[in-house]
């Protein structure tokens, strides 16, 4: 997992409430076990027409907005299955960090364990980058998470909440299991003195 800090992007606006993630990676994708290739199928179903060719109309294939690593979305975004290849899916096309006003409570911290950041702000802040975003799509975000802020070029800053230890190991760039093998040191050492003191 790579370190997370600061992020400065443009942004993408997906204007949907209750995003889950079967739209988000459909089951057909869930047969991987690797996070390869996973962005391919990032909102299959919305994302290309039958033919297998892209849906013009879809906002992921809006030209303006290609190469951003934000995603703005809407409220309760992730919900329904607890499928980790939705977090892979949306890391694997490129976004490091998604803004929303609530999150599924399993992909929320499905993110958090892999590497990708979400943002929860209020729902007027949210729309107000929508608006922000759909008028001029070159509009630059810094999402610090250091400072845990999201600002704009106009000045605006809004700050979120993220879990401290959630937080550290974002910026340190530990999954659960790296988090564990940081603490070999101590653990060998805790090892040792209690062996000691039988």
């Amino acid at each position: 997992m790579e370190p997370l800090d600061a992020v400065q992007s443009t942004a993408l606006p997906m204007r949907a409430e209750n995003v889950d993630t079967d739209q988000i990676i459909p089951a057909r994708f869930l047969s991987a076990i690797t996070q390869e290739g996973m962005g391919d199928g990032l909102f299959a179903a919305m994302r290309y027409r039958p033919d297998g060719s892209p849906n013009p109309d879809f906002v992921l294939n809006d030209p303006r907005y290609e190469g951003a690593a934000i995603l703005v979305a809407g409220a309760n975004f992730g919900s329904g299955s607890s499928r980790e290849h939705a977090v892979w899916a949306l890391a694997q096309y490129g976004f490091k960090v998604v803004i929303a006003p609530s999150f599924a409570d399993i992909f929320y911290n499905n993110s958090l364990k892999n590497g990708l950041l979400p943002v929860v702000l209020p729902q007027e802040v949210v729309e107000s980058l929508w608006s922000v975003v759909e008028e001029d799509a070159t509009t630059s975000i810094l999402v610090d998470l250091r400072a845990q802020t999201v600002s704009l070029p106009d000045g605006q800053t809004h700050s979120f909440p993220i879990d401290p230890f959630r937080r550290q190991c974002l910026l340190q760039g530990l999954d659960d299991m790296g988090y564990l093998l940081a603490q070999d040191k101590a653990i060998s050492e805790f090892e040792k003195s209690r062996l000691a003191a039988v």
